[in-house]
């Protein structure tokens, strides 16, 4: 099947799926369920390039297994959060500034849609992959690995800080913490590197090199660490400052030594 058909099939069940999402929402009053919608859309838009993709099987396999993964593990991740805790500050603040109006929520929840199949570019370029290369095979495998990993234990170490009490009002500096402001998101970053591998031989094996640079976009400069530390300022103030003065903000390095003595514990 023609992979730009198929794409636009990921559009049309991503509209679907994110209309039910702002019903959802509508009834519990959490707009981050659409997050966790975007990472299931995005994961269900690879397995489905990977089976209807015209491209060579090996590729294919692997960006069903991997892409499905990598999505069923942040929508899981993140449904959990939504389900357990109160709107997300970000969402909270957006909702106050609309002032609760439905009509720009679905309007939210279609541009979330929209980008569904923005993102998955780097999918189609894997799924029209005719070739099969070993080498770039491990080695998008290895990226994936250590993407996903590490994401993952920067999402652990997060939950668990959030989950101790005593540490109300205070910044995680913990774990892989200590070396970036934003683990989470950079791990998720390198992710996207594992599909330019798997395209190398691909006739649009330029369309992978979208994933990063999108995902680099986004979570620098407009929908990710912006509105992620303007969240953080406002709840933990002068502590989180202390610690955007020490820590990188993106790709981790060693914390300045010079940190305030007060956040030390």
């Amino acid at each position: 099947m023609n992979a730009w058909l198929i794409l636009l099939l990921v559009w049309v069940l991503a509209v679907l799926m994110m209309a039910l999402g702002w019903r959802w929402q509508r009834r519990h009053t959490n707009t981050g369920i659409v997050d966790a919608l975007w990472a299931a859309g995005l994961g269900g838009a690879a397995v489905l390039l990977a089976l209807l993709g015209p491209g060579a099987a090996v590729p294919r396999l692997a960006l069903g297994v991997l892409g499905g993964l990598w999505g069923l593990r942040l929508a899981w991740h993140l449904w959990r959060r939504v389900r357990r805790e109160p709107e997300d500050g970000r969402y909270r603040a957006l909702r106050e500034h609309w002032q609760g109006d439905q009509r720009r929520l679905f309007a939210f929840f279609q541009f979330q849609a929209l980008l569904i199949p923005l993102f998955a570019l780097p999918f189609v370029a894997v799924a029209t992959n005719a070739m099969t290369s070993l080498s770039w095979l491990v080695a998008g495998v290895a990226i994936w690995v250590g993407g996903v990993l590490g994401e993952a234990i920067a999402d652990a170490q997060l939950a668990r800080f959030r989950a101790d009490l005593r540490q109300h009002g205070r910044t995680c500096r913990h774990g892989l913490w200590r070396y970036s402001r934003h683990p989470n998101y950079f791990f998720e970053w390198l992710h996207w590197f594992a599909y330019v591998a798997l395209a190398i031989g691909s006739p649009l094996a330029w369309l992978a090199w979208s994933g990063p640079l999108l995902m680099f976009l986004f979570l620098r400069f407009i929908s990710g660490i912006p509105f992620t530390e303007a969240q953080a300022l406002r709840t933990r103030g002068e502590d989180y400052r202390a610690y955007q003065r020490s820590t990188p903000m993106l790709f981790p390095w060693f914390p300045k030594r010079h940190r305030d003595p007060r956040t030390e514990r």
